[in-house]
């Protein structure tokens, strides 16, 4: 390895990493996104209180039930497996020929939304019971419960869990070149493929996506610091004067002297 040659490789096939960089952002920001919104909904719905006897209950099981096997599930099994079943099952079985890009992005989406329902339960339950029962006592339901008070510090809490699936999701991604879409490790692996620096070529694709993940990091240390707020806080009424009656004679005294 030299530091020519990467600059040689960078030069000419810039357009590639760039290209493939860009894929990787793409599918990893709306994964991201999506599967935080999932796994905001299963959660939400898994904390729950089940209902003590009637068909709701069942019903209740059953959808608690189902959500229990998703989950499992899509943690449970390696993405690259997950991608093979569903684009090529989806075409042995069904014979539903889907895009990869597509694809990708439905891949990544139902997989960040397993692992972030767990999260964000895990964020519910961390909130104080009592908490709970103020809001039950000044007459709200369940889900305005959730909405006004749960969920606002919920997500302050899971905002660094989420980052870290973000993180994630840009250097997983590089297993979907098994279905053939065009990220940072498939453009990375037909420029290797090119040129036979593999070395090199990899090198570049490492500092690639530190770079990201490292920007990405950054980023959301400084959404949190600011949704933190400040670290000193100043009270107005410490900023106020308090009139004592010294100080009420004086002001009076002064006032006399000032119409004299």
């Amino acid at each position: 390895m030299s530091l020519d040659s990467i600059i040689k490789i960078v030069m000419k096939y810039w357009p590639l990493f760039l290209q493939g960089a860009g894929t990787t952002l793409l599918i990893s920001i709306i994964g991201t996104v999506v599967g935080s919104i999932i796994g905001l909904i299963i959660g939400v719905i898994r904390t729950i209180p089940v209902p003590q006897r009637g068909l709701r209950r069942y019903a209740f099981n059953v959808i608690n039930a189902i959500l229990s096997v998703y989950v499992e599930v899509f943690r449970g099994t390696p993405m690259i497996v997950q991608a093979m079943v569903i684009y090529y099952g989806s075409m042995q079985a069904f014979d539903i020929d889907m895009n990869p890009l597509v694809a990708g992005i439905f891949i990544v989406s139902i997989n960040t939304g397993a692992y972030m329902s767990e999260i964000v339960r895990g964020g519910i339950i961390s909130i104080d019971k009592g908490q709970y029962e103020a809001a039950q006592a000044i007459g709200m339901s369940h889900i305005q419960t959730m909405a006004n008070v749960v969920l606002p510090q919920v997500i302050r809490n899971i905002l660094p869990a989420t980052g870290n699936e973000f993180v994630i999701n840009i250097k997983d991604t590089s297993v979907l070149n098994v279905i053939s879409v065009t990220e940072l490790y498939f453009q990375s692996k037909s420029v290797s493929g090119i040129n036979f620096a593999y070395f090199d070529t990899f090198f570049v694709t490492s500092v690639i996506y530190f770079v990201m993940t490292f920007t990405v990091t950054r980023i959301l240390r400084y959404v949190e610091k600011k949704m933190d707020g400040p670290d000193n806080y100043i009270m107005y009424a410490n900023q106020m004067q308090v009139e004592t009656p010294e100080l009420a004679l004086q002001r009076t005294k002064g006032k006399q002297d000032l119409e004299y």
